[in-house]
């Protein structure tokens, strides 16, 4: 990031976008003597006081502006071709692009001059800024050529006569530079057409001049075509094309540049190349990561759209007997209410077996003090969530296994609409619905809308497309015998749920999802504990992923799953979330060097198609739309926190390093959740 950083920072100074390089020429008048006024368009930055020298008769020096760029090599085709020469004032910037033209204006004969390194007006930038435009253009000339120049062409400047107070200053600061200024200005760059270019450009009859033209900012093809009517006009009068040095009688301005300048100039020209690329880089990043999420948002919301209209007939009463399996360590604060609220279902026929895995607080006295009837207790060392489930499977007698956290809180029908579904004989297992239920405070807030938006609208499509890659440990339904089939849940990954999923899937099950069986969860109160808890799902659904990877070569339930569910697995939890500080730092750029305005509208028309998909996404989860204020803060660092845990978790996978469990630290306190009541 400190890399990218200063490749863009490189970028926006190179761009004339950092500082000053946009700013116009004051209009005032400057203090020179008159001998300085009346004199020709040479001066001596160095003596002020003494006339500017002016070219011979019958001798044009041509001098171009702002190159090099791609019209440059049309102008020097042209001078070749009438055996003349002229003087080009580069942009630093431009010699870092285009070198190979920079060596070949040499290499004609011509002349290069100092035009600052990104155009700014150099009297309204400090002495230091100023000093670092004509060391880095040199340095950039330097590189390219092996050659430095005592030439100079102020940007913006004109006439002597018409030298500014700032142009004043700026020649004062610059040193031991001839500075040239123009006796005629075809004013080229307004594009008034190949004749009036011509016209301006043709001295008094006899007189020599310095004519400005323009080769770079811009569409220069009418002065290249000029070029071909001017020199052979004025040579068949008698005119000779030269350089600045030669038609005022000055030595040539090239000095050779020791091997350091030249080393400089190749590290500058190193770092305007690199910072090119990576700003390159990053507006293609933002444009394909800007493509795909609105992609996703569609898809999310039309599949969405499809399986709200495609339920299944609620009034079927499909009434298997259920096992709830609700594995506890360490949950003294919520096992209770857990338990009381699967008691109070107005499902006919269930049990409820708890299976405490070496808790080392209160949970087991928790438990005892439920008062459920009917409850079973098991004991264990503990063992890990995987080995508690399925203790708790195989001490259970249901047709049909419910499994659930020990700090989640069910709803009186929850089960009821948890196994309808299961009615249907390909459906192997059912997704419930996982509210947030401390949605109270900023925090809770972010997270009660990802569930919403995230979670539960990626869920509606996977199961629209038939490859649902996970089921919630908080609440879900799994017939006995799939749970059999796959030899139950293992503990290979740390998304043990996850992992147990995508095998009823691969093993030609089909997993659904029931948004009204609703179960409410406790999210984590903290930043440090929400780290640890995504970092974990982060993490182990990469190992679930890696372990599964074999179903995208499969057929029937497992190639849906291999060929739908994991590619976009991969494309929107993995690489998108890699590409997103790349976008953070691109967006940031272009903010301070770019037009903040066009990034301010291009963020906020995508943060209003977000809103639009959290509206429709609260509507068809019947929640209020009132949090949802809570999406323009969410930008700013809660979806940073969720990239940097996916950057972790794959860092930690790449580098083979074994991660553990982390408990979470439990409140009980479920606001948003219904009370649950004793049986």
């Amino acid at each position: 990031m400190l890399t990218l950083g200063v490749a863009l920072a490189v970028h926006g100074f190179t761009t004339g976008n950092l500082g000053e390089g946009d700013n116009g020429p004051s209009t005032s008048s400057a203090s020179l003597t008159t001998a300085v006024v009346g004199g020709g368009p040479v001066v001596n930055s160095s003596d002020l006081a003494s006339p500017g020298l002016s070219p011979a008769s019958r001798t044009i020096a041509l001098t171009f502006d702002d190159g090099p760029s791609e019209y440059t090599t049309g102008v020097l085709d042209v001078l070749r071709r009438f055996h003349a020469r002229a003087t080009f004032f580069v942009v630093g910037k431009q010699v870092a692009e285009h070198t190979d033209i920079v060596r070949r204006m040499v290499a004609d004969g011509n002349e290069v001059g100092v035009h600052s390194f990104t155009h700014p007006e150099l009297g309204s930038v400090s002495a230091w800024r100023e000093g670092l435009e004509l060391d880095q253009t040199q340095q950039a000339i330097a590189g390219a050529t092996g050659y430095t120049t005592n030439l100079l062409r102020l940007p913006y400047s004109s006439k002597v006569a018409n030298l500014t107070p700032t142009e004043l200053l700026a020649l004062r600061r610059a040193g031991n530079y001839w500075a040239v200024f123009t006796d005629l200005d075809t004013k080229d760059w307004t594009r008034p057409g190949v004749p009036a270019i011509v016209a301006a450009s043709v001295p008094q009859t006899g007189a020599g001049a310095i004519v400005m033209m323009h080769d770079g900012g811009g569409d220069r093809s009418q002065t290249v075509e000029a070029l071909t009517v001017l020199i052979p006009k004025l040579q068949s009068r008698g005119y000779r094309f030269v350089t600045v040095s030669e038609s005022v009688g000055l030595a040539s301005p090239f000095r050779s540049a020791g091997v350091p300048s030249r080393l400089r100039g190749s590290v500058v020209i190193a770092a305007v190349r690199f910072g090119d690329l990576v700003a390159w880089l990053l507006s293609a990043t933002m444009i394909l990561v800007a493509a795909l999420s609105v992609l996703r948002l569609l898809c999310l919301v039309l599949l969405a759209r499809r399986h709200a209209h495609s339920r299944i007939d609620e009034t079927a009463d499909h009434l298997p007997t259920i096992s709830v399996i609700v594995p506890a360590f360490n949950e003294e604060v919520g096992i209770a209410a857990a338990v009381k609220s699967v008691a109070a279902s107005d499902y006919p026929r269930f049990e409820i077996v708890v299976v405490d895995d070496g808790s080392t607080d209160g949970t087991v006295a928790a438990v005892k003090s439920a008062e459920v009837p009917g409850l079973r207790l098991i004991r264990q060392e503990n063992g890990g969530k995987p080995v508690a489930l399925n203790t708790g499977i195989a001490s259970s007698s249901g047709d049909v296994l419910v499994l659930m956290d020990g700090d989640t809180v069910f709803e009186p029908d929850t089960l009821r609409r948890l196994v309808q579904q299961l009615a249907t004989p390909t459906v192997g297992a059912v997704s419930g619905n996982t509210k947030v239920g401390n949605r109270h405070g900023l925090l809770g807030r972010w997270q009660h809308i990802e569930y919403v938006i995230g979670f539960n609208l990626d869920r509606r499509m996977f199961d629209v497309l038939q490859c649902m890659p996970t089921i919630p440990g908080a609440i879900g339904a799994f017939r006995r015998e799939v749970l059999e089939q796959v030899g139950g849940l293992s503990s290979d990954t740390l998304a043990e749920d996850t992992d147990l999923t995508m095998a009823i899937c691969r093993a030609g099950w089909r997993v659904v999802y029931e948004p009204q069986a609703v179960a409410w969860t406790e999210a984590p109160a903290g930043l440090g504990q929400l780290w640890r808890q995504r970092y974990r799902w982060c993490f182990g659904t990469m190992q679930a992923m890696w372990k599964h990877r074999r179903a995208v070569f499969e057929r029937g339930a497992a190639g849906k799953l291999g060929r739908r569910g994991l590619p976009y697995l991969l494309l929107f939890q993995v690489l998108l979330p890699l590409l997103a500080p790349f976008v953070d730092v691109a967006a940031i750029y272009s903010i301070l060097f770019q037009n903040s305005g066009a990034i301010a509208l291009t963020w906020a028309s995508f943060l209003l198609l977000q809103f639009l998909a959290a509206l429709y996404a609260f509507r068809l989860d019947r929640e209020s739309p009132r949090v949802l204020w809570a999406i323009v803060t969410q930008q700013f660092v809660y979806r940073q926190l969720m990239y940097l845990v996916v950057i972790q978790s794959l860092t930690t996978a790449t580098a083979g390093i074994r991660f553990g469990w982390h408990k979470l630290r439990r409140t009980g306190n479920l606001d948003a959740a219904p009370a649950p009541s004793t049986p």
